[in-house]
């Protein structure tokens, strides 16, 4: 065991103890010394360890008096609860304030609370320079034509290799390069369903699904999802008895903006469900690389015994987003399908994109940024998720994600989410209302706030700042 693995292992046996209670807000901990000599662990190794739960938030420490657990504790929060939901199937129709809430997450001169992707400092930029400063003449003249349409071999053959351990049996052959995964989405839309069919979403979800939803007219059967199991797998079957569902479009693992993880034995029955009625499921595992815990969740695709899913994905969350590539698994029933569709809308992804990601991945530099991007987003999580407990009104809920870079909080009832949004919008701050993550108005008094974002003290201020509105309007409602 290397001794940077034992500092590590200590400080994740005493956040569980934390979080669990065992050591309450206030309480001193051990000190140094007295660890060191019943844990056995070097002087060191012990310290390293309280620094890393000093930058987790968990712990601070008091000069000449040792560490104390911090005064916040996230065993106070509560997980949110939803309102019932009516799956009737509906066109879907976005709030006005859409282009708005999308302009203010893009804008540089407004702090990206609303951001779900990592900041630029996390990205590993200078080891993605080196590669591209290495590009020889030659090579940069070959990336100059279009590539191949279903993607550049060498990466596929990276992305393949990437599945080992996760789901059985894929091949260079099953993956289809696509701009981003919200173009392996709408490839995988536009391959199972026609205008005028229902497709089943999860409520909440992705407001970028409801845009592209709208824009491929076909209708949506919001189906409710929990914050702790994912889609409620007996509420579809309801639905689909009710309703010819043509595809299902779910994302089980560190679910946007929820951070759920479908547990193994819900994804299985979720595969029944869909193998018994012929369902095409579209899974977005955009964020399955961005776990917290010890191991990656497998995606449905790993359950898939019929080729009923169609697993998308991309670099965008793990990596850097402007670099725009993703991918597609479609299986042998959907894949001709979406290789047409592909080459026949935007003929190929960018080469040299392909090329700079084939190099990452080959040489080992992907998985390095991921161990470190892990623990970073987990503090990350911790910090925002305690600086909520701090400054939010009484009443406010929210779980903390096991994975990816997003908080789904729950303000007091009747906190009007889109008048936060405005005020905070005075103080330039972004965020994401809740309203827009469903197509029927629910989720009027919920946010979604990233936490991937290093936690600064400009970030604390600006979470200060929108807990001091939400009071306000909790007490406007007095």
């Amino acid at each position: 065991m290397t001794k940077e693995f034992r500092y590590r292992q200590l400080a994740a046996d005493m956040e569980r103890k934390i979080l669990q209670g065992v050591y309450l807000p206030g309480d001193r901990l051990p000190s140094i010394r007295s660890l060191h000599r019943s844990a056995d662990l070097s002087i060191s190794t012990v310290y390293k360890a309280y620094v890393e739960l000093e930058h987790m938030g968990l712990v601070e420490a008091r000069p000449r008096s040792g560490y104390y657990v911090a005064p916040v504790s996230l065993r106070r929060l509560k997980t949110p609860r939803f309102p019932k939901t009516d799956a009737s199937p509906r066109k879907v129709r976005l709030s006005s304030m859409i282009n708005s809430i999308v302009s203010a997450i893009n804008d540089p001169g407004l702090l990206p609370l609303g951001m779900t992707v990592i900041d630029p400092e996390l990205v590993p930029y200078k080891s993605l320079g080196r590669i591209l400063s290495g590009i020889s003449r030659n090579e940069f003249k070959s990336m100059l034509s279009y590539a191949l349409s279903e993607g550049h071999p060498e990466l596929r053959r990276q992305l393949a290799r990437q599945t080992l351990g996760i789901i059985q049996r894929i091949t260079p052959g099953d993956i289809l390069v696509t701009n981003g995964c919200m173009e392996a989405v709408a490839l995988a839309l536009l391959a199972t369903t026609r205008p005028g069919e229902t497709v089943a979403i999860e409520t909440p979800t992705n407001y970028s699904f409801l845009q592209l939803l709208k824009e491929l007219n076909v209708m949506v059967a919001e189906v409710p999802t929990d914050p702790k199991t994912g889609i409620d797998v007996g509420a579809l079957e309801k639905t689909v008895q009710k309703t010819r569902i043509a595809a299902c479009l779910v994302m089980p693992n560190f679910h946007n903006p929820l951070g759920t993880v479908m547990p193994a034995e819900n994804k299985k029955a979720l595969m029944r469900l869909v193998e018994t009625y012929e369902i095409p499921v579209i899974e977005d595992d955009i964020s399955s690389e961005l776990y917290f815990g010890d191991h990656r969740p497998k995606p449905l695709k790993a359950y898939d015994r019929h080729g009923l899913v169609l697993t998308c994905s991309s670099f965008s969350k793990s990596l850097a987003p402007g670099l725009r590539i993703g991918w597609l698994m479609a299986g042998p029933r959907f894949k001709e399908r979406v290789q047409n569709l592909k080459a026949g809308t935007n003929v190929s992804t960018s080469a040299l994109d392909q090329y700079l990601m084939a190099h990452f991945l080959a040489g080992g530099g992907y998985d390095r940024h991921l161990r470190t991007l892990r623990t970073t987003l987990k503090k990350q999580a911790v910090r925002t998720a305690l600086a909520v407990q701090r400054y939010f009104p009484k009443g406010t809920r929210l779980i903390l994600p096991e994975g990816g870079t997003l908080l789904w909080i729950q303000l007091p009832q009747n906190t009007d989410s889109l008048e936060l949004y405005s005020r905070a919008l005075s103080s330039n701050i972004s965020v994401i209302p809740g309203t827009v993550c469903a197509n029927t108005g629910q989720f009027r008094n919920y946010i979604m706030l990233s936490c991937g974002i290093p936690f600064t003290e400009e970030i604390e201020q600006g979470i200060q700042t929108l807990g001091d509105i939400a009071c306000e309007l909790a007490s406007e409602l007095e």
